[in-house]
């Protein structure tokens, strides 16, 4: 039987000793992901960095937007559930984290939905040339922002299928409701941890990208170029980002 990992953070943020390796993928039974109050500690550490590193991202492409996402501070795992307090904090201080050495003041999930075909394909998007990730393919997805933020008996936490499903519609027109939805797994990368569930469409990847370039044609969000079905884990096919080269490799069974 498995035995879930024990992840333990060292200091008091970030993303610490005790995960498995970088790239190596895990089973996840659930998230306790809470948004605190107040600031990100971020922010009073190196405010006057972030905005410089704003003025410079956004002078390069204005189309750029600085609002509020949820930006993690430390995240464990307890029994295979990940457990992370975060805060809202401006885009600027993402693009500011990735940018630089990645700081353990703070650390990124993102919830990635890996929609699958009828017959076999992974259906990933290409960032069109207004996001901060222009040309990147990977899975339709986007950062958990406020109105993903739901309140229960331990207070703010983020919804995490919630925020997929929403991503997913407003990149795609597709509602992972017609889904049939796989477990939870995660991996993290220097700092940034990748949750993700596989979501089995009924139809077939031809199918499936007619109605994502109907949906596109008629979008008011220029976010993404289109849409590609893949069917091997060739890290060279596309210019993918690096958690999906992890993704693909472990769906097709093919070195990465």
């Amino acid at each position: 039987m498995f035995e879930a990992p024990q992840i333990h953070t060292q200091g008091n943020s970030g993303i610490g000793a005790g995960w498995p390796a970088e790239g190596t993928i895990f089973p996840v039974a659930g998230t306790d992901l809470r948004v605190l109050p107040g600031s990100h500690p971020i922010l009073a550490r190196h405010g006057p960095e972030i905005a410089a590193n704003w003025e410079r991202e956004h002078a390069a492409n204005p189309s750029l937007f600085n609002g509020e996402m949820v930006l993690q501070h430390r995240l464990t795992v307890d029994a295979g559930t990940i457990v992370g307090e975060g805060y809202l904090a401006p885009y600027a201080a993402f693009l500011w984290w990735r940018n630089v050495s990645r700081p353990p003041v703070a650390c990124h999930l993102a919830a990635i939905p890996v929609i699958e075909t009828a017959d076999g394909a992974v259906i990933a998007v290409r960032m069109g040339a207004r996001t901060a990730n222009p040309g990147k393919v990977y899975c339709a997805a986007g950062s958990i922002d406020a109105s993903d933020i739901v309140e229960d008996a331990r207070g703010r936490v983020c919804d995490v299928p919630g925020n997929m499903r929403r991503e997913v519609l407003e990149e795609t027109g597709l509602d992972l409701a017609e889904a049939q939805a796989g477990p939870f797994q995660a991996l993290h990368i220097h700092g940034a941890v990748t949750l993700f569930r596989r979501l089995r469409f009924a139809e077939t990847s031809a199918a499936i990208l007619e109605r994502i370039r109907l949906h596109v044609e008629t979008a008011e969000e220029e976010e993404i170029d289109g849409a590609v079905a893949i069917f091997d884990a060739d890290p060279g096919r596309h210019n993918y980002q690096p958690f999906m080269r992890v993704i693909l490799a472990h769906i097709f069974g093919q070195p990465r």
